[in-house]
């Protein structure tokens, strides 16, 4: 009697694999070869710092996520960051105000922000891009010439009314950028105030837009608008609510910035803006999630936090940094939009 003998075909698509796998895959390479290539890079102080950096970009990239779940783009988060760092110092070192005030305001402004986008872009049918590059110029300006093109910083001289300034950057505002909680005083393990904002935000837009009606309605307009209105969504409505909450996240990255500096700076947040759109984009392809997400968001944060920490510690040159960092963008771009084109 033959016997039938059966195989067993195993396909590997190896597009799929890089797809759901390749940022973890290339985050572990990353460090692994700073990790045995330097000596401290793995020390806590350095983890430490990482993860502070990175509550910046993260939070400013999460701002993007949101916008990006309406198939839109916010390209003002950046200048809303660093107008929100802005008129947070110049309310306590200039107006001499106490914190909660410097807080709430700029969040304010950033929800206002938001607002200002989403009415050109639903009202006026400008196109998401080109309504906030045209914000970002604006806030650019606005905050330059708001505190008269110099930094806002402690006991600063005051030009046009003469002396000193009276206020100070307020300890309660600066333990938002600065400060860090005592997990254990023996070993001498804290954790940054920043890591801990930064965590909860995303936990919290995690589940925002996975376990709330809104996110679904945030997902559906984005991924067919007309067939999301026929379902009885208002899109104009969650389009508008994306902006306002993209704007409000953004100052609140603002906020950390300006505490960590101490200061408000010149166009502060428009250095994050490239790092955070490529943390936005490299987290469509973790685990092939293939739409904007909190997690991945994160991930792709932390990502480009270990690439500039490394490349740093390397004494490599800043002005060839954003090559590296162009190329990780370019890779996770790839993935994501090769598999978009093989499931049409």
């Amino acid at each position: 009697m033959k016997k039938n003998s059966t195989k067993t075909k195993i396909n590997f698509d190896i597009f799929d694999f890089l797809y759901k796998y390749g940022t973890l895959v290339v985050t572990a390479l990353v460090i692994v070869f700073f990790a045995t290539t330097l000596d401290n890079f793995m020390s806590l102080k350095n983890m430490t710092n990482i993860f502070r950096s990175v509550s910046i970009v993260a939070m400013i990239a999460l701002a993007i996520t949101i916008s990006l779940t309406v198939n839109g783009f916010d390209l003002s988060v950046g200048a809303t960051a660093g107008f929100a760092s802005v008129i947070a110092a110049k309310m306590m070192v200039i107006w001499n105000m106490p914190a909660l005030p410097a807080i709430l305001i700029p969040l304010l402004v950033g929800v206002l922000i938001g607002s200002v986008n989403a009415f050109l872009i639903i009202k006026i049918g400008i196109s998401d891009m080109l309504t906030t590059l045209s914000m970002m110029f604006v806030l650019t300006g606005i905050s330059i010439t708001f505190q008269d093109g110099s930094a806002i910083y402690n006991y600063m001289p005051l030009p046009n009314m003469g002396g000193i300034a009276e206020g100070l950057m307020k300890d309660a505002f600066l333990f938002i950028g600065q400060g860090e909680i005592v997990l254990n005083a023996a070993k001498d393990i804290t954790i940054p105030v920043p890591i801990i904002i930064m965590l909860f935000v995303a936990a919290v837009v995690h589940i925002f837009l996975n376990y709330t009606k809104y996110g679904r309605h945030l997902y559906m307009t984005g991924g067919n608008a007309e067939a999301a209105r026929l379902s009885g969504v208002p899109v104009k409505k969650y389009r508008w609510l994306a902006y306002v909450l993209s704007g409000l996240i953004a100052s609140m990255g603002g906020l950390i910035l300006g505490a960590r500096l101490g200061s408000g700076e010149v166009d502060a947040g428009a250095t994050y803006l490239m790092d955070s759109v490529a943390a936005a984009y490299i987290g469509y392809s973790v685990l092939g999630i293939g739409k904007p997400n909190s997690l991945g968001t994160l991930l792709g944060a932390l990502l480009m936090g270990i690439l500039l920490n490394g490349l740093i510690m390397m004494d490599f040159p800043y002005y060839s940094q954003d090559i590296v960092k162009g190329i990780v963008l370019i890779f996770a771009l790839s993935l994501t939009y090769y598999k978009k084109k093989g499931t049409r």
